[in-house]
C-alpha cells in the first residue's frame, strides 16, 4: 500500500485502542488472579499513553506504512507481572497470557459491527468510519495471531506454556532469550508477513461477513 497521510490518520484511533485494550486486558487479569503489580505501576488504565512503547507503538508502525508494507502491527510495553502473587500461578498465567489476545479478537469483531451500522450513518461520516472499521478489522486480527503464535515471550508461548508439565515447561522458557529474535528474523526474511495473513484471513473475513449480514439486516428495516 502506498502512504497517505488520510488513511494515516484514520489508523491511529483503531491501532491506539488496539495497542491498549490488549494492555490494559493483561493488566485486569493479572490483578483479578492477585497480582497489582501493573496498577501500581499505573498501567491499569485504558490511557493509551500509560501503555505507549516508543519503538513498538510508534517507529515500527510508522515503518510498515511509510514503506508501503502489505501488512501492519505494533506492540505496547508488555505489563509487569510477578508470578508468586498469583493465586495460581498456572492458571494465573494461562489467564493473563490469553486476555490480551482476546481483546484483540472481540475488537476486531466489534469493529465488525460498526462497519455493519454504515447504513444509517450519515454520509458525511460513511468514509472516515468504514476506513477506521476496515482497519480495526484487519489490526486487530493480525495481533491476534501474532500474539497467539506458541514463541515465548509472545502471549501464545506463555499460553501453551501453562500447560506444560513442569519438566517440560522448563525446556521451553529457555526459548523465550530468543523468541523476539526469532520473529524478528522471521519478519525480515518475508517468513512472518505470509503467515500471519494465511493466519488471518480466516478472521478477517468472518468479521467482515458479521458486517455485511448487520448492514443487510438494517438496510432492509430502514430503507
Amino acid at each position: 500500500m502506498n502512504f497517505d497521510p488520510a488513511t494515516f490518520l484514520l489508523m491511529i484511533a483503531p491501532a491506539l485502542l488496539a495497542i491498549t485494550l490488549h494492555e490494559a486486558a493483561h493488566a485486569y487479569a493479572a490483578r483479578y488472579w492477585g497480582d497489582n503489580t501493573a496498577e501500581k505501576l499505573g498501567r491499569l488504565t485504558l490511557n493509551p499513553l500509560a501503555h505507549i512503547d516508543l519503538f513498538g507503538t510508534i517507529i515500527v508502525p510508522a515503518i510498515l506504512i511509510v514503506s508501503g508494507s502489505p501488512f501492519f502491527f505494533g506492540w505496547a510495553k508488555p505489563v509487569p507481572v510477578i508470578g508468586r502473587n498469583l493465586r495460581d500461578a498456572r492458571l494465573g498465567w494461562r489467564t493473563i497470557s490469553i486476555a490480551g489476545p482476546l481483546a484483540n479478537l472481540l475488537m476486531a469483531f466489534a469493529w465488525a459491527v460498526l462497519m455493519g451500522l454504515l447504513p444509517v450513518v450519515p454520509a458525511s461520516f460513511g468514509e472516515a468510519l468504514a476506513g477506521m472499521a476496515s482497519f480495526g478489522i484487519s489490526f486487530n486480527a493480525f495481533l491476534f495471531v501474532l500474539n497467539m503464535l506458541p514463541v515465548p515471550p509472545l502471549d501464545g508461548g506463555r499460553f501453551l506454556d501453562s500447560f506444560l508439565p513442569v519438566k517440560w515447561s522448563a525446556q521451553f522458557q529457555k526459548i523465550e532469550p530468543y523468541g523476539t529474535w526469532i520473529v524478528f528474523i522471521a519478519l525480515v526474511a518475508g517468513l512472518l508477513g505470509p503467515l500471519l495473513a494465511y493466519l488471518a484471513e480466516p478472521l478477517i473475513n468472518a468479521a467482515l461477513f458479521l458486517s455485511l449480514l448487520l448492514g443487510s439486516l438494517l438496510t432492509g428495516i430502514f430503507m
